[in-house]
């Protein structure tokens, strides 16, 4: 960087000279490269939540699992009812894909925050979900 006295560069001979600014167009350019990262990020913890074996489950929920494929009876009354994904963690499906079950908490009082949720049909379900802090992230349950 030149650094002589000029008028035309602005440099008085006392301070160093300013930095260059980056141009609005680079500006704007890292802008949308952040934002657009950020909402890859997004998508992808929304599109691929990550998985869970059926064996690593708690015990509580592989027999929430056995009970959802043989039909119930279910302990809860809520279980079985239609889950809406109100959260958008979940792929984007019709109104009644999806349905939640609850995984009993031991020495819970109340349902407690685990629960399955499976898309499908009830009896013939094709993808459940596994989430241990009441839908604020899910798990997809593999065999």
């Amino acid at each position: 960087m030149d650094r002589s006295a000029s008028p035309n560069n602005g440099y008085n001979g006392r301070m160093p000279a300013p930095a260059p600014i980056a141009s609005p167009r680079f500006a704007a350019a890292l802008a949308i490269a952040a934002l657009a990262a950020a909402s890859l990020a997004s998508f992808a913890r929304e599109q691929a939540p990550g998985a869970v074996s059926v064996a690593t489950l708690p015990p509580e929920a592989r027999t929430t699992l056995e009970l959802i494929e043989s039909g119930g009876p279910f302990p809860y009354p809520r279980d079985g009812v239609v889950f809406n994904n109100r959260e958008r963690m979940l792929a984007p499906k019709a109104r009644g894909y999806y349905r939640e079950y609850t995984v009993p908490t031991p020495h819970a009082k109340t349902r407690g925050a685990r629960r399955i949720v499976c898309g499908g049909a009830p009896r013939a379900v094709s993808e459940c979900y596994y989430s241990d802090d009441h839908y604020r992230s899910f798990r997809k349950i593999e065999p």
